[in-house]
């Protein structure tokens, strides 16, 4: 029996946030898969090392959490004044299923990074020494970001002294700006209100904020749900029936959104939309050791990402949070305290972060212009990522 060889993708590993994610130019990529399609799908399976039964990724580059499945393709931007497309893609761990619908905040901000190593910005744009302004267009739900990436000498800065809660060490500030962040093209409350009665069958009848910012986002009251906000990973994720009640929630809450007709349908939609839960500011220890003070935060919350409590805060459901909590009246403003507010620093598993965001009435309905917030990234790894040809 002849085998074939494995083939060689360019691809660089990268961290943005708190994730990681295996990163590639478009035109690096087979030119099957440099289309949407199963093709593509199939080599970034392959690539993380999905699906896997056991749970692993041990034959991939992934690393078996929702904060390490993930996939990005990058390529020279098809819209007027922008730099760079940026398309992601979210690889379930036990299925073949890469999951296109929505974005990956933690990793955008090493979209800029990757962009300007890889020649994807006009030279004349980065500077010797400064801050590269990097326009991004996020495929997977047609926003516009903005990356301010430090330079040094002519090369990306990625170390520094900026510390960000959940991940290990200190590295250069990324600030990211995401304008009008509501997802897609849908209204930013989908139902027309901050409040919504979510029934969900076996749960019962839960006050909810279904919001489309930064990522389709349901907020519950961790009250509400036997919870305190201060809860770490393994409370939930090591509770299968807890496991079970938060997917039934954001099933319900998916078809109340709109963003699909029924629930059965959210098990093809993983990604989105993510489920959350709020509480007033209380002290805890985070996953690290670190205090967390009463009076350093604002607010708890506590997301789940691809079925399982987050180590930390996706970078779009932190956009989601501090949408939100500029807005009176929502769940997530009046556990920081209601009223008008411009930023919000919230506890979550790891420690703390800050988000600011704008966002104003028009007519009757809530817009939000822009969400800010500070990332670090830095490449850990460049080269061949190889793929067994039958994939492809």
């Amino acid at each position: 029996m002849a085998h074939k060889p494995q083939i060689k993708i360019p691809a660089t590993y990268m961290r943005g946030g708190t994730s990681k994610g295996v990163f590639f130019s478009l035109k690096d990529l087979p030119e099957a898969a440099q289309v949407a399609g199963e093709v593509r799908d199939q080599i970034l399976l392959r690539v993380i090392g999905s699906p896997d039964p056991y749970g692993k990724h041990t034959d991939g580059m992934g690393g078996a959490t929702s904060s390490t499945s993930k996939t990005v393709i990058l390529s020279e931007s098809s819209q007027p004044d922008h730099d760079v497309d940026y398309l992601f893609g979210q690889v379930a761990i036990d299925r073949p299923f890469v999951d296109w619908s929505g974005n990956c905040g933690n990793l955008t901000a090493a979209v800029g990074a990757f962009a300007i190593s890889k020649g994807l910005i006009d030279p004349a744009r980065v500077p010797e020494n400064g801050i590269c302004t990097v326009r991004i267009w996020q495929a997977n739900i047609g926003k516009t970001i903005i990356a301010h990436v430090p330079m040094t000498n002519g090369e990306v800065q990625e170390t520094g002294d900026f510390e960000l809660d959940g991940v290990t060490f200190p590295a250069a500030e990324v600030q990211i700006e995401f304008l009008n962040p509501a997802d897609g093209d849908s209204a930013m409350f989908p139902t027309g209100n901050l409040v919504d009665d979510l029934e969900v069958p076996g749960v019962g009848t839960l006050n909810a904020t279904l919001i489309n910012a930064g990522i389709p986002t349901i907020f519950i009251n961790a009250e509400e749900v036997g919870y305190n906000g201060t809860e770490l990973q393994e409370a939930i994720n090591g509770d299968d029936k807890a496991l079970a009640m938060f997917e039934t929630i954001r099933a319900h809450g998916a078809v109340k959104m709109g963003l699909i007709s029924s629930v059965e349908e959210a098990a093809a939609r993983q990604h989105t939309p993510k489920v959350a839960f709020v509480a007033k500011p209380a002290a805890y220890t985070a996953s690290s050791g670190k205090q967390v003070a009463e009076e350093d935060i604002d607010l708890l919350v506590r997301a789940l990402s691809m079925g399982k409590l987050h180590h930390a805060m996706m970078g779009t459901a932190a956009v989601a949070i501090g949408t939100a909590a500029a807005i009176p009246g929502t769940l997530v403003n009046l556990a920081a305290g209601g009223g008008e507010r411009s930023a919000v620093r919230f506890g979550h598993p790891s420690g703390t972060l800050k988000v600011g965001a704008e966002a104003e009435a028009v007519d009757g309905d809530w817009i939000a212009t822009k969400a800010i917030m500070s990332r670090s990234a830095r490449v850990l790894m460049e080269g061949l990522v190889r793929v067994p040809d039958s994939s492809c």
